[in-house]
């Protein structure tokens, strides 16, 4: 059984583990960094966790409520799902039901209407994963940049 509890914690390791194998490009201090921000801001950012009865944890999801304008969202503020991880081992067991579950209602309880996400357009497994959640595609997009000088 899956149990999803709110994280109090800024330095929490196992999350600390989850989110360099979600963001891998990112160092060990940037997510430290990220981590002991997020437990500042109460009100508008949150970080969920997913354990096992024994404790073991085994996924996050992190949410913010975003005041500006988000790509696909029809209200302000929006609740933004920023991260979501579930450990290989674990997946397929409904622990990222569970997780955005949390997040919608911690959303909800903010005043938010909607909750929005986003994944890279090659990440097919993400979403998928988000489609599965309930959550629909609104619009892609390809960024480019031209180095100038």
């Amino acid at each position: 059984m899956i149990i999803v509890t709110r994280n109090l914690s800024p330095d929490d390791a196992a999350w600390l583990r989850m989110r360099e194998a979600l963001w891998p490009d990112a160092d060990r201090d940037a997510h430290l960094d990220e981590m002991s921000v997020s437990m500042m801001y109460p009100e508008t950012r949150a970080t969920f966790l997913a354990h096992t009865e024994k404790g073991l944890v085994v996924g996050f999801a992190e949410v913010s409520i975003r005041s500006e304008p988000v790509n696909g969202a029809r209200t302000t503020p929006v609740g933004f799902l920023e991260g979501l991880y579930v450990h290989p081992d674990y997946r397929r067991h409904g622990a990222a039901g569970k997780l955005v579950g949390k997040v919608e209602q911690w959303v909800l309880e903010q005043g938010c209407h909607e909750l929005a996400s986003d994944t890279d357009v090659a990440n097919t497994v993400s979403q998928a994963v988000h489609t599965a959640l309930g959550f629909e595609e609104t619009e892609r997009v390809v960024y480019f940049r031209k180095e100038l000088g």
